[in-house]
């Protein structure tokens, strides 16, 4: 029987549902767009693709669009690439050297403005060198945009896509070049839209409750994301009709994918009720749906969660898709809407709100993404026990779409996806590399860089001159090297470099030795891939010898990467002050030809983890692990310490504690670190960033960086070193799947000796080990300011380590009556959890654990020892 409680809110919900934005979707016609225009930019012949036929502009008889393009180019390729969903599309494109346009003769009012482009070389024409800004009418779409920068080999066409009110009876599309640059287009489409798709209000987010009126025929929008949560990709001759749209898998945007379900009920019959139709969301979208599970215990603690990179400075319209495929009773599955860790929907019951199941419906929202993070959070977790009989959540699709600013411009590094239907690695790369630059680059470089990014924005460089036939640089140069600086350990090879450098002069800095590209090539056998040590989103990583017999890793840039140039300069700056045993030195870098090179101590062991679990390397014994452990934090309490501000790892795990010959634990890995608060500051502000299974849930919720950040994620090597296996198992029952939780609860009760490693049984004291397992767990306190600094850290391991060389050296101290269990602990059948058991810590650990894609950032070979930056998402 619903509680009383609950029917207050059903009478609520119903009564508010008369006036707010619940939306229910109905199908009367399907929607036959007024103007369908699809133009093959650059093509002599019409090219049919999926039920589109794009007509070819190039042999200059096509009546609309009208093009403009004084001393512009047909190009062409020949070139097959097999990762393009229509290839003859794409083998055509109209290049532009000076300001040209396209001119639609359309019907007023909304349309799609779709954008195909797809980089490729032709004769001179470099598509490094394409810097350019698009404006459509009064609308600026595009600002020094870089197609270049967001196109990967798996994934090589750019994508955007434009909702815009017109007028006039003429849409105007205005490409302008930079400065001794090209723009260039592959494929445009503009098709009438649905008036009523993009509506007049919409949920507050900042104002929970508060139905704001905020679309007019003024806004212009961006769309961001289409997203059939659960469900596959559908392709746009998939999607209703004379819409067109393209919807992706929500894999690539969850965080908590592997304690969710996935469920497609191909079967059901959706219904659309009055007065809206089925233009809003295809049924394949809502015959799909991400659901939470059937633990309903496990539930009460985590939420379904997806990241979204975003460009700052711009308010976002989130709609949300529903659809009720398995249940019928009200009050079964209510459950709340989070965006940004904020409430935005209470105690959502779609039964309610629609009736019955099978019955569509959306729900729109607005929030404004000023400061913070540059990713737009969306949860959905079960509301309280008191108004739902089960834990349970479900959502069916994602869309998310950008408003113009205040000066009619959606211009920013983000929005952009591509026709396979997959997120692309490349999506945030703009966003992201920006953000780090700033707090590792000297005021000198600054100043050259704002001029550089005002005039072509991010990494832009000039076109070749005639004749030339290389490619350019793929990134901007920082001011600072030059032929004949001084670097130390500079041979007479080295002074011979180019001009460019990614780097920013520090004065009296040491930057270390300047390699020449040759040098390197030498070092590595002209990098010779039997030599690659590990593979990340920075680039390669090899194994060299250099001049002198001292082995290394070099680490070479993937020129693709803007992450890459962040990171590259980030370890640069960190590394160039900080010189101490228990952190990985650099020896130095080199930027000549455009390369991004940084090389390392070579680290023979390779990462901890590897001397853990998933290898056959042998076993360490307790004492090697507790001297790893102290070398460790000596290393970390150094960075915490030893500079003016202290910094910040960031990235504390296994695989980026590395052992040398001798087993001596080096900290590496520094790409995301972060230069710690001053004096007068508690913490700083700054996007969420770090690896499932080891990330701060406070740092997670408040977005509140501190240097108990990484005593949290030690916390969690310390369970990972005693216990020995991963931070995440997806493989195991709920309750074990992360080990923070796991241990935490083993260790309150007392039994933290049942789950360490059988092969440690009877080698150590138990003393040593209750005094470990007290220290790792105060580093996972749910609050930051109740855990300890690194030092007092330190100090804890080396009284562990005392007491068990005590019992060592006193056989009868020893202490063997842990009994041997197996890695494999009880399932959740045999051990349950109360309600009450998981603090809103556990909440915030389970909510980042256990994704396929959280598996691929933990690798633990020993090939993957410098191969840790990885792209942004997992970050």
């Amino acid at each position: 029987m619903v509680k009383m409680g609950y029917a207050v809110v059903c009478l609520v919900v119903v009564l508010v549902g008369a006036f707010s934005t619940w939306t229910p979707v109905h199908a009367q016609s399907a929607w036959s767009p007024v103007d369908q225009i699809f133009t093959a930019c650059g093509a002599a012949t019409d090219v049919p693709t999926d039920g589109r036929l794009f007509q070819g502009d190039g042999a200059g008889n096509l009546a609309n669009p009208k093009v403009e393009a004084p001393g512009g180019v047909l190009a062409s390729t020949t070139l097959p690439n097999a990762n393009l969903p229509f290839p003859k599309l794409y083998q055509q494109a109209r290049i532009f050297t000076a300001n040209s346009t396209y001119t639609f003769t359309v019907t007023p009012g909304r349309h799609f403005v779709r954008l195909h482009f797809y980089p490729f070389v032709f004769t001179s024409y470099f598509p490094n060198n394409s810097i350019f800004s698009v404006t459509a009418n009064q609308y600026r779409l595009l600002d020094n945009f870089k197609p270049m920068l967001y196109s990967t080999d798996s994934k090589p066409l750019v994508f955007r896509e434009y909702s815009l009110n017109v007028s006039t009876s003429s849409l105007v599309l205005t490409f302008s070049p930079g400065a001794a640059s090209y723009a260039f287009i592959n494929a445009i489409e503009v098709t009438s839209m649905p008036p009523d798709v993009v509506p007049n209000r919409a949920l507050s987010v900042a104002q929970q409750g508060t139905v704001l009126n905020w679309a007019d025929t003024a806004t212009a929008l961006e769309m961001m994301y289409h997203v059939n949560v659960g469900g596959s990709a559908v392709v746009p001759q998939n999607d209703s009709a004379g819409m067109w749209r393209n919807w992706q898998q929500d894999d690539g945007y969850m965080i908590t994918a592997a304690v969710g379900k996935a469920d497609t009920l191909n079967d059901a019959v959706i219904v659309y009720p009055p007065p809206l139709q089925e233009y809003f969301a295809p049924p394949v979208v809502y015959k799909s749906a991400r659901t939470m599970g059937v633990a309903n215990t496990i539930n009460a603690v985590f939420n379904l969660t997806w990241a979204f990179p975003i460009d700052l400075g711009f308010t976002y319209f989130v709609r949300l898709h529903f659809c009720e495929l398995f249940l019928n009773t009200v009050g079964q599955r209510v459950f709340n809407v989070y965006v940004n860790n904020v409430t935005a929907d209470a105690a959502i019951d779609i039964v309610l709100l629609t009736g019955q199941a099978n019955y569509a419906m959306y729900r729109d929202y607005l929030v404004t993404m000023e400061t913070g993070a540059s990713k737009l959070w969306l949860q959905i977790g079960p509301a309280a026990s008191s108004i739902s009989t089960l834990r349970e959540a479900i959502l069916n699709g994602i869309e998310i779409w950008k408003l113009n600013s205040t000066a009619g411009s959606l211009a920013g590094g983000v929005g952009v996806t591509v026709q396979d239907g997959g997120p692309s690695k490349s999506m945030s790369v703009a966003a992201i590399a920006g953000a780090g630059v700033a707090g590792v680059v000297v005021v000198a470089a600054i100043g050259a860089l704002i001029f550089f990014c005002c005039l072509r924005k991010k990494s832009k460089d000039l076109v070749p001159a005639k004749g030339r036939t290389n490619a350019p640089p793929a990134w901007l140069p920082l001011p600072g090297h030059h032929a004949g600086s001084d670097h130390s350990k500079m041979s007479a090879t080295s002074a011979k470099s180019g001009t460019g450098s990614y780097v920013s002069t520090v004065q009296g800095s040491n930057l270390g030795r300047y390699f020449t590209f040759a040098e390197l090539q030498e070092a590595t056998n002209n990098f010779d891939e039997s030599l690659i040590l590990g593979v990340g989103g920075f680039g390669k990583v090899f194994k060299g010898e250099i001049d002198d017999g001292t082995k290394v890793a070099v680490k070479r840039g993937n020129p693709c990467s803007e992450q890459g140039l962040t990171e590259f300069q980030t370890e640069i700056e960190l590394l160039s002050k900080l010189r101490h045993r228990h952190l990985v030195s650099l020896i130095g870098y080199c930027e000549e030809h455009c390369e991004m090179i940084l090389v390392y101590d070579y680290m023979a062991e390779g990462p901890l983890r590897g001397h853990l679990y998933g290898t056959d390397v042998p076993p360490l014994g307790w004492k090697q692990r507790l001297e790893i452990c102290i070398g460790a934090a000596r290393g970390l309490h150094y960075l915490h310490t030893g500079a003016a501000q202290g910094i910040i790892h960031r990235d504390v795990k296994t695989t980026n504690i590395l052992l040398d010959e001798n087993l001596v634990a080096k900290v590496a890995d520094f790409g995301l670190s972060k230069t710690g608060p001053s004096l007068e500051q508690t913490h700083i502000s700054t996007a969420v960033k770090g690896s499932f299974g080891y990330l701060d849930p406070e740092y997670f919720r408040r977005q509140q960086l501190t240097e108990k950040s990484d005593v949290y994620s030690f916390g969690v090597v310390l369970m990972e070193v005693l216990c020995a296996r991963p931070a995440i198992n997806p493989t195991l029952s709920r309750e074990q799947v992360n080990l923070a939780d796991w241990a935490m609860q083993k260790q309150k009760q007392g039994q933290l000796e049942s789950i360490m490693d059988p092969r440690l049984v009877g080698t150590c004291s138990l003393a040593s080990i209750r005094k470990f397992g007290e220290t790792a767990e105060k580093c996972l306190q749910e609050r930051g300011i109740d855990r300890p600094a690194m030092g007092d850290v330190l100090w804890n391991l080396e009284h562990a380590l005392q007491l068990h060389e005590a019992a060592t050296a006193h056989p009868d101290l020893m202490d063997s009556s842990a009994p041997m269990v197996s890695l494999m602990p009880p399932s959740l059948s045999s051990h349950s959890l109360d309600d009450g058991e998981l603090s809103s810590a556990s909440s915030a650990r389970h909510i980042l654990g256990g994704s396929d894609d959280d598996l691929d950032l933990e690798d633990a070979s020993a090939s993957a020892v410098f191969s840790q930056l990885v792209n942004p998402q997992g970050r």
